[in-house]
């Protein structure tokens, strides 16, 4: 298990996983250990077949305030290669399994472009979020640039990435980074709610509404609808689709496979 100064694993309802950073002396920045730790805690979680839904959260002050400058000050491009991150945050992209964010405080930087890697991305009254990196003479390199740009089109992402700006979170939401904005302190409880409602949920029909939607983010319109149709076609094998139909036409609630 990781050590409890870097990461939490909390067990709050069946099928659910929190996942908490556990940093707070430096606002959850992420350092390497961290980053190890949450892509080993994916990969592991997105293979047990107990685990249904994961909560990302952090802390009040921060969900996660960015990268740890402490290793960067003096790193080299050969250092940063080194580190190969690209197979650290694809570890989080690839999850089959639903994640929530529920981000309370600051998503800077990294932190936002870690919020930004869940399904669902849940926002305290009091969370800010941007991508502070050009102050630095740097740019994002765990993805803003790219799912920034697709959530909130290129004119605000522009805004956003070349100005360094922050931004409260009833603006993020105006614009599409935010699925909901929850008062602070409830939304960890709503978090928790809204997974344990999706680890009830029918497994494989949740997975094949992921893999369609990142679908859609990587392909045309035509292709996209193609890999929608067959995903689609093949759920009508499910016990799944026999209960949920069934439970709908007795009025009854669905029990699904679990």
């Amino acid at each position: 298990m990781p050590p409890p100064d870097i990461l939490l694993e909390e067990y709050p309802a069946p099928g659910v996983v929190v996942l908490r950073l556990n940093r707070p002396e430096v606002l959850n920045a992420l350092n390497l250990d961290l980053r190890l730790q949450l892509a080993e805690s994916f990969d592991r979680l997105d293979g047990d077949d107990a685990v249904r839904t994961i909560v990302l959260a952090g802390g009040a002050r921060a969900f996660c305030a960015g990268a740890d400058l402490n290793e960067y000050v003096d790193a080299t491009p050969t250092d940063i290669v080194a580190r190969d991150m690209g197979r650290l945050w694809d570890a989080i992209a690839r999850c089959r399994k639903p994640v929530i964010a529920a981000v309370r405080g600051h998503a800077l930087g990294g932190g936002c472009e870690l919020a930004m890697h869940a399904d669902i991305l849940l926002a305290a009254d009091t969370a800010s979020f941007g991508q502070p990196e050009v102050l630095l003479g740097l740019m994002p390199g765990g993805g803003a640039t790219q799912r920034l740009t697709r959530a909130v089109g290129k004119f605000k992402a522009m805004k956003l990435l070349l100005a360094g700006d922050r931004i409260p979170a009833d603006q993020a939401c105006a614009m599409g980074l935010v699925s909901e904005i929850v008062p602070d302190a409830e939304l960890e409880a709503y978090a928790l709610d809204l997974a344990g409602r999706l680890a009830r949920g029918p497994r494989l029909a949740q997975q094949f509404i992921k893999e369609a939607v990142i679908e859609s983010m990587n392909t045309s319109l035509a292709q996209g609808l193609a890999f929608e149709r067959k995903s689609f076609q093949l759920l009508f094998d499910t016990e799944d689709k026999r209960r949920g139909i069934r439970a709908r036409l007795e009025k009854t609630a669905a029990v699904f496979d679990r």
